[in-house]
């Protein structure tokens, strides 16, 4: 058996559907153990990698609640703690681990659990091997990257970025609890691995360039963006290059979008954002059948009075071709949408993935839901179209050459995308589907998950989750997990900040996280170098090259 430290207790009960139960030892404060709190039970023949999910205070007669001892009577409070009264903490087995007497390990791949440890199995607390053994170490594999540390530890717990992207995957959390800066976790691991090329649509401009801290707004609360710690690795795309200009960010490309490149099919999501009847829209398509990637130009050019002859001309109805030009013409507003523009956008973007480079797309003082909407459907779609066409000609040609970079695409409020209605409509519920079958996911960032499609969710690889206390949203977030009951309790005791509930396709088991901090340290982690540092590092390399 292994010689541990830190025993919690014994196993006095329990089943495989409803979990372990445990006696907590007599010398550990029930104050000290938390919901989340990764253990492992040493059974005969496996040990049991499990998370605590719920504690309870017991007595062994119920006469003592009926004359509690008072607070000055310490002594018979001793007296009856650990035995008369006592704590039992609810442990839920997620994985184990085969083993024979002397601890060398049978099969070193921890396996699911089909079976339960013996009465009287100790319970101890995880040490840093057993976090590495379960989810493995940075300095093993570029696979790995920490995330975070497990609750009361101080050893990093390592997403697997290999299976991160072969899935769609969500950060999820109510607003305040940190979903930015665990975003900005996850896309810094996966560009400085390079796991996958990322295009982020920013809607509050947050990823690209400095941004500030929940916390306050002074100075030394700022972060820094992606595009300063991994330099011309990342890209900045702007929508609004004057909002640019003012934040003295250093954006690559202004987006200028045409007319003729928005499809009718970028419009119909918007029908909620913009209150369409489904008649306006059948008079869109009326326009798209006579005038093509001209539909549009043709509609916003005209005016008011213009309506009723068009009408006339397409055989439509006047009124739902008048609700459709009111509601469309919000689209002169947006400075990025012109009527001709000589430059393809998506071409310049896949320019950019080509080359590996990420982009992060900032849409400045643009930042209305209905323009979101509107770009980050504009471009998603062309984007798969072309993801497509080159995912056949790769399967046609079998040439590694032609094999298409995976992209990870980062929306915001997805549930706009991926509610019921809209995800049977986007190229967002699309791509959710199909498990990265052309080489594109997702990773969907929101605080409303129950607005979310349920079959959605349930292809959601690995969900991150943060503090959620809605009751629905807590249901919808573990749509497809088995036995959920436990993490209920875990998820609604995490913390407001920099705490989280991470489970799915990229970890071996759920697991709760302190969420790594987004600091001088981690930049220096991924590779960033100050101006001093950049200057005595290409001194060396001088002094290495020719003295």
């Amino acid at each position: 058996m292994d010689h541990r430290s830190g025993e919690l207790g014994i196993i006095t009960r329990g089943s495989l559907l409803e979990g372990m139960e445990m006696k907590l030892n007599p010398n550990r404060s029930v104050e000290d153990i938390k919901a989340g709190k990764f253990v492992v039970i040493e059974g005969e023949k496996h040990l049991f990698f499990s998370m605590i999910t719920d504690v309870r205070l017991e007595v062994t007669n119920p006469q003592i609640l009926t004359h509690p001892p008072s607070r000055e009577n310490t002594l018979l409070r001793q007296v009856l703690s650990g035995t008369s009264t006592y704590a039992t903490v609810i442990l839920r087995p997620m994985l184990a681990l085969e083993r024979v007497e002397n601890s060398h390990l049978i099969n070193p791949t921890p396996q699911p659990v089909k079976t339960i440890p013996t009465h009287f199995a100790l319970v101890y607390e995880a040490d840093e091997e057993d976090v590495s053994r379960i989810f493995g170490r940075e300095a093993l594999d570029r696979k790995y990257f920490n995330i975070g540390k497990p609750l009361d530890m101080d050893t990093p717990v390592c997403l697997n970025l290999d299976r991160f992207v072969e899935r769609s995957n969500g950060i999820f959390g109510k607003t305040g609890t940190g979903k930015t800066f665990l975003t900005r976790l996850v896309l810094s691991g996966l560009i400085k691995n390079e796991k996958a090329v990322n295009i982020i649509f920013d809607t509050h401009n947050e990823y690209g360039w400095g941004a500030m801290k929940e916390t306050g707004g002074n100075r030394q609360d700022f972060v820094k963006g992606l595009k300063q710690i991994f330099g011309n690795r990342v890209a900045i795309f702007t929508l609004d290059p004057d909002s640019s200009r003012r934040r003295k960010v250093q954006a690559d490309h202004e987006v200028l979008i045409g007319y003729d490149q928005i499809a009718v099919e970028d419009v119909i999501p918007l029908q909620d954002e913009l209150s369409l009847h489904p008649t306006a829209m059948e008079a869109a398509y009326s326009i798209w059948a006579r005038y093509k990637n001209d539909w549009l130009d043709t509609l916003l050019e005209r005016g008011e009075e213009d309506i009723q002859a068009l009408a006339d001309e397409l055989r439509t109805h006047p009124e739902s071709l008048a609700a459709l030009y009111r509601k469309l013409r919000r689209f002169r507003a947006f400075k990025f949408l012109i009527p001709k523009t000589s430059e393809d956008i998506i071409q310049k973007i896949m320019e950019y993935i080509d080359k590996g480079i990420h982009i992060v797309l900032e849409f400045g003082k643009e930042s209305s839901m209905l323009c979101y909407l509107l770009v980050a459907n504009i471009i998603t779609r062309r984007i798969h179209e072309l993801y497509v066409k080159r995912t056949e000609e790769y399967l046609a040609t079998q040439n590694p050459a032609n094999r298409p970079k995976q992209l990870v695409i980062t929306i915001e409020e997805a549930h706009k995308f991926l509610n019921p209605r809209a995800s049977k409509q986007t190229i967002f519920g699309t791509i959710a589907r199909e498990l990265r079958k052309y080489y594109v996911s997702l990773l969907v960032v929101d605080q409303r998950p129950s607005g979310i499609d349920d079959e959605i969710l349930s292809q959601i690889g690995t969900k991150i989750i943060a503090l959620l206390d809605d009751e629905k949203d807590i249901q919808a977030v573990l749509t497809g997990v088995s036995n959920p009951t436990g993490l209920r309790s875990v998820l609604a005791s995490l913390d407001s900040k920099q705490q989280a509930l991470i489970l799915g396709h990229a970890v071996p088991m759920p697991i709760v996280i302190r969420s790594r901090d987004y600091d001088e340290q981690f930049y220096k982690d991924m590779g960033f170098l100050t101006e001093k540092e950049r200057e005595e590092k290409v001194a060396a390399d001088i002094e290495a090259l020719f003295g």
